[in-house]
């Protein structure tokens, strides 16, 4: 074992998706340990910097909100794949269809009838009073009756070595594009390793979202766009990319007009109707004359041609009451009522901050919690206890007594971790996984594999994008 691999330290207390705890590569990286010992440092890092300059080249790029300087930067991506067995993933799997099925069932019965609140198992005022509950939406004929088209559903692996359900991304969830350049990058780094173990493929990501989406309409070619906020969004990157690999037009709300409660699209050639809108923008800046009236990223009047039935939105608007953290907690009773089944993704234990003593018990152990805003995402407006100083925690309890219904609070999490290439040195990151599910007439399909984030800091939890973190690919191989 050469010292690259032999000097690794693994976190204390912590599941290591490459090493035992007594330090032995696992089986199902077997090969890929053997890979890494026979080849010299000088030319893995090599790989990791022709890495950087194919990701440069290719224009893969994200927004830092919180930089300072306020620039794109270039998408952080670690050369060492995150390797999992088609056994854990067919489970996986079945979770993750599980889950979407419910919450579909879930958002239609809100949106109608209210079995759910009638029956008492979630309380109205959590849906009701929920800010991403669309009043516009009820009575909606939904297409299909779908509301969760895509879905990017959070997954981390704590101690014990079992996956748990960190949130659901129900309303526009992002990072499918760089879960494909990541692919596109390894398969170049390890052309004979590849077959060799079997990785099942993810390329074909858009043709599958293509051919869900065509189902979701009785006409025979329909006419798809995918509508982005701009240039200036930190995922424009992924908007063009995908468009491009769907084959379909991106376009900006300035590009369609509304005509007879029909939505066209302005070519070169005049009107052409549109039958599909695969929004990347959010529901408040969809269309102005039903949210946000100085909206002008959307189309003024699109709702009306929705509710028309003239026009099918991907996904559908009010789908982010589902996604939401306080929901979230009532999500295994939701699947139960629904399905009549036990969840085979359990969730991470949670506490209502509404809930007096749930409050009392999470602001006496703050500083072994992580407390997030039920309508928070991108990791913003988080507290993270055990990296609190004494003023944030002070200011985050007044936050939370002033609108305890705003934050729900999480033992804090032991992520698993994933070697990377940190220094020139392989060393430990925390890790999660984002599988994407596409959601069609002809049922719920998930790309094998998905987009595993880094937290690139030492020690850090923290692995969004948007606030500086990295990725891996993502191997479910049938080997080993």
């Amino acid at each position: 074992m050469n010292s690259f691999v032999k000097n690794y330290t693994q976190y204390h207390n912590t599941w290591d998706e490459m090493f035992s705890e007594k330090g032995h590569v696992r089986d199902i990286y077997s090969d890929f340990g053997n890979y890494l010992e026979s080849v010299p440092i000088e030319n893995i890092n090599k790989m990791q910097e022709f890495s950087k300059q194919f990701f440069m080249n290719q224009g893969v790029t994200f927004t830092v909100y919180n930089n300072k300087k306020g620039v794109e930067r270039i998408f952080p991506f670690d050369i060492i794949p995150r390797i999992i067995h088609n056994n854990e993933w067919s489970v996986i799997q079945s979770g993750i269809k599980q889950r979407i099925k419910a919450l579909n069932y879930f958002l239609k019965d809100i949106y109608h009838e209210q079995f759910i609140i009638k029956d008492g198992v979630v309380p109205p005022n959590l849906i009701i009073s929920h800010p991403n509950y669309i009043r516009e939406m009820r009575n909606i004929s939904v297409p299909k009756n779908i509301y969760t088209h895509i879905s990017g559903v959070d997954l981390i692996r704590d101690r014990d070595g079992e996956f748990y359900v960190l949130e659901d991304n129900l309303r526009t969830p992002s990072g499918v594009s760089y879960m494909l350049e990541n692919r596109e990058i390894t398969r170049r780094l390890f052309p004979k390793l590849m077959p060799r173990k079997k990785v099942m493929p993810i390329n074909n990501y858009p043709q599958l979202l293509y051919d869900q989406l065509k189902t979701l309409i009785d006409i025979d070619n329909p006419e798809i766009v995918l509508l982005t906020p701009g240039l200036y969004n930190s995922a424009y990157y992924e908007h063009s990319t995908l468009a491009r690999l769907m084959g379909v037009e991106l376009v900006e709300g300035s590009d369609l007009i509304l005509k007879n409660h029909n939505v066209y699209m302005k070519t070169a050639s005049g009107l052409k109707k549109v039958d599909i809108i695969y929004r990347r923008i959010d529901d408040d800046y969809l269309d102005p004359l039903s949210f946000n009236a100085r909206s002008v990223l959307g189309l003024a009047g699109i709702m009306e041609a929705y509710r028309q039935g003239n026009v099918v939105i991907v996904n559908a608007p009010g789908t982010g009451v589902a996604d939401d953290k306080a929901v979230y907690t009532y999500i295994p009773k939701i699947i139960n009522y629904y399905l009549n089944e036990d969840p085979i993704l359990n969730n991470i234990k949670t506490y209502q901050l509404s809930n007096r003593d749930e409050m009392d018990y999470v602001i006496k152990n703050i500083d072994k919690m992580v407390v997030k805003k039920t309508d928070g995402s991108g990791g913003y407006g988080m507290l993270m206890g055990t990296s609190a100083s004494e003023t944030e925690i002070h200011d985050y309890i007044k936050k939370i007594k002033a609108k305890p219904n705003n934050f729900i609070a999480q033992p804090t999490l032991s992520l698993s971790t994933s070697p990377c290439i940190i220094d020139n040195e392989l060393t430990p990151r925390c890790v999660d996984l984002r599988p994407f599910a596409v959601y069609g007439s002809r049922g719920i399909k998930v790309c094998p594999g998905g987009l595993s984030r880094v937290a690139l800091k030492k020690g850090s939890l923290v692995v969004n994008s948007s606030q500086g973190g990295g990725s891996k690919d993502t191997w479910i191989i049938k080997g080993n």
